[in-house]
């Protein structure tokens, strides 16, 4: 049995991609997109044609609602091999903007919902903000299910729980970036692998906590940089990985244990957040601030460039 296999008895493997081509080989209950891994998918000469016909078909409708029948087509694509949901990302530019956030978000439903898909098979995705969670509130009180994004600080999962999000992905690769390149040469990869990883150790306290208080929230790890840090969170509700390590996994025959399960750990108090303390316990973590400012920083810059081939599309559409 390869590790992809054994990962599957332990944990809901998700596909994180938007190159849905990819998808049937590793047969993922789940996919997830984010604005750079659709814009990474539309310049393939593969999905030119489809990117084309979707601007053809809408180019005299507003840039942004172009850009949102894109992201839905390929949702649909995805869709027609996933069992399960899919995860589409609201414009990452809207991160501090709760009202637009919502908006946008009703909008990406109505077109799945427009296309015969229920809202149940899609996670609308939303930057961890104090905007873009309460945005969520919101939204999964209307019965619209989120995925909380760029999620890097305890502070933030507890926030997303008491929202009552669907799903949250923390990050499992960018913590140890941050991790790894602060301590420098002082860095001992042997030492910090495995359930010493810091990234694997934040999803495993945020699990952990979930658990132990029977909060219902989804934890999807993501963000992973090598096969160990996904077998050493083997057991999480949900693994969303990339298709270059999905390979790695299928390439392996080692065994391995399941890491998270009955035992939730050490027990770990209650505690809550408002406004003023999360913004407070966020400012304080340096990592998470400069990732979750990094991140959305990233995706925007992707949603332009987005925009920009979609606009240059229509002018000769």
């Amino acid at each position: 049995m390869n590790q992809l296999q054994q990962l599957k008895q332990a944990s809901t493997v998700v596909a994180d991609t938007g190159d849905f081509l990819q998808l049937a080989r590793f047969a993922p209950q789940d996919a997830t997109t984010n604005p750079s891994l659709i814009l990474k998918a539309v310049l393939q000469p593969d999905y030119a044609p489809l990117l084309a016909s979707t601007v053809a078909e809408h180019k005299t409708a507003a840039l942004d609602d172009i850009v949102d029948q894109v992201l839905v087509r390929f949702g649909l694509e995805i869709l027609k091999v996933v069992p399960g949901r899919v995860s589409t990302e609201v414009d990452a530019r809207l991160s501090f903007d709760r009202a637009a956030t919502v908006a946008r978000a009703r909008r990406l439903i109505a077109l799945y919902e427009a296309a015969g898909i229920g809202r149940e098979r899609v996670l609308i995705k939303i930057a961890a903000t104090w905007e873009g969670i309460q945005a969520a509130r919101e939204l999964e009180a209307d019965g619209i299910f989120c995925n909380l994004t760029l999620l890097f600080a305890f502070c933030q999962a507890v926030a997303c729980a008491d929202a009552k999000v669907r799903l949250i992905s923390p990050f499992v690769g960018r913590i140890y970036d941050w991790h790894k390149k602060s301590l420098g040469a002082s860095w001992d990869e042997t030492a910090r692998s495995l359930s010493n990883d810091p990234g694997v150790q934040s999803v495993t306290r945020i699990y952990q906590y979930y658990k132990q208080h029977g909060i219902p929230t989804q934890v999807m790890g993501a963000s992973f940089r090598n096969t160990g840090q996904i077998t050493a969170l083997s057991g999480c509700d949900l693994l969303t990985i990339s298709p270059d390590l999905l390979a790695k996994l299928e390439a392996s025959d080692a065994p391995f244990e399941r890491a998270l399960g009955g035992n939730h750990g050490a027990p770990q108090a209650a505690v809550t957040y408002d406004e003023a303390a999360f913004r407070y316990a966020l400012n304080d973590d340096a990592m998470a601030t400069e990732k979750l400012a990094e991140g959305i920083r990233g995706f925007a810059v992707d949603a332009a460039k987005l925009d920009k081939l979609i606009e240059d599309l229509r002018q000769t559409a």
